[in-house]
């Protein structure tokens, strides 16, 4: 006899790109992890654009479709939700579910700045659910492995890291000016949407941040309005012109409290750049690299040498973080859909245990609280402290 697995009612709100991304998750979860005891069903999506809740409840099988969230947080057959709505919905959306007694994996960077961001962790831990954010790139097996090497003192003391986060998703000046370009609804931009996911990578590797310096730049001050609505990183050649209020651009000193200090950089208008996601970190014994486009490898220097040490490729396999869970053996590759998957496992384990596994809340509230000094540190030009509170 198998042990008992139990079905468990889960819906996604708001399904741009990321809503598929977690709705394929949930499908693909106990592929990967048949031990896990409880096996998601796609009970209802919502989305307020008219025609896209029911379609992806015909493409992908949810059971019901609705245009309005609250009507998720009201039905008994969610035991969880995914939240992949608009940033400045987050918090709203985000307090009622855990209100509701629903578990919540939400997207990052979950609101618009650290207050929001702790109105949902408070929200969540006094329901007693569990909660998960997504902060996928800590999930590829490299990025574990390099944790695990920098923890165990494998490339000595940490002395600085850079960690760069360069796409061109909003590099063409006819891209639409939709919520992700304004103050209001999309908060502070680059910071937010890139820097968040840099932050989390440095303080996973690195530990706590203590205080940074930031300089911001918007490049692409104006660009057109869309038509109607629009879905990912749509184009609006012709619509009347409007002001982009948030950052293109970040980068920032970070000083660790361990001592070590880092470089943070992201760009949303990189030209030549797509998903260049990385980091380099630096001991007084080695090195580690690792680059998002080449997942699956990880740059290592250790040894004696010092001077005109080499650098050796390892090619991740099934001893490192979840690469088992899908490849038989080292150089098959993973994508970014695995990283989600891997996720999906994590929160429905965190259910399941009644234990957080894999990124949460305070992670959130963390690198939020990271952004937050960004912002500060832009603004009045100088060294800034970050603190949670």
């Amino acid at each position: 006899m198998g042990q008992a697995v139990e079905a468990f009612g889960v819906a996604v709100v708001g399904f741009g790109w990321m809503g598929r991304v977690h709705s394929r998750a949930y499908a693909r979860v106990r592929h990967h992890y048949p031990l896990l005891p409880l096996r998601p069903e796609l009970v209802t999506v919502a989305d307020e654009v008219p025609g896209r809740a029911e379609s992806a409840a015909e493409q992908f099988g949810f059971a019901t479709a609705t245009r309005d969230w609250r009507e998720v947080a009201a039905d008994p057959r969610v035991r969880a939700v995914s939240v992949t709505a608009p940033n400045f919905l987050h918090r709203e959306i985000g307090v009622a579910m855990a209100e509701a007694g629903k578990h919540l994996w939400i997207e990052k960077p979950v609101g618009l700045g650290a207050e929001d961001a702790r109105a949902v962790a408070d929200a969540v831990a006094a329901a007693g659910v569990q909660g998960a954010v997504g902060f996928n790139y800590r999930n590829a097996p490299a990025v574990e492995a390099a944790r695990e090497l920098i923890a165990g003192g494998g490339i000595g003391a940490v002395t600085h890291a850079r960690v760069r986060f360069f796409s061109d998703y909003a590099a063409h000046p006819e891209a639409a000016l939709t919520w992700r370009f304004e103050r209001e609804r999309g908060g502070s931009g680059v910071l937010g949407d890139l820097a968040s996911h840099a932050a989390d990578l440095a303080r996973f590797l690195l530990g706590e941040i203590d205080a940074l310096t930031a300089d911001t730049a918007v490049f692409l001050p104006e660009r057109a309005r869309p038509a109607g609505a629009t879905a990912g990183h749509a184009r609006a050649a012709g619509g009347a012109p409007g002001q982009v209020e948030n950052e293109d651009y970040v980068s920032c000193l970070l000083r660790f409290a361990s001592g070590a200090r880092g470089v943070l950089e992201a760009c949303r208008v990189s030209v030549g750049e797509q998903n260049a996601y990385g980091f380099e970190v630096h001991g007084t014994q080695g090195a580690v690299f690792w680059d998002f486009r080449r997942m699956n490898e990880l740059g290592v220097a250790r040894g004696t040498a010092y001077q005109d040490q080499p650098v050796s490729t390892v090619q991740v396999g099934p001893g490192h973080g979840e690469f088992a869970a899908f490849q038989p053996g080292a150089a098959n590759a993973m994508g970014y859909d695995d990283l989600k998957v891997v996720e999906a496992y994590r929160f429905l384990r965190s259910v399941a245990e009644g234990v957080p596994h894999g990124a949460g809340l305070p992670d959130a509230v963390r690198g939020a609280a990271v952004v937050d000094a960004m912002v500060r540190s832009a603004q009045s030009g100088g060294w800034v402290g970050v603190g949670v509170g």
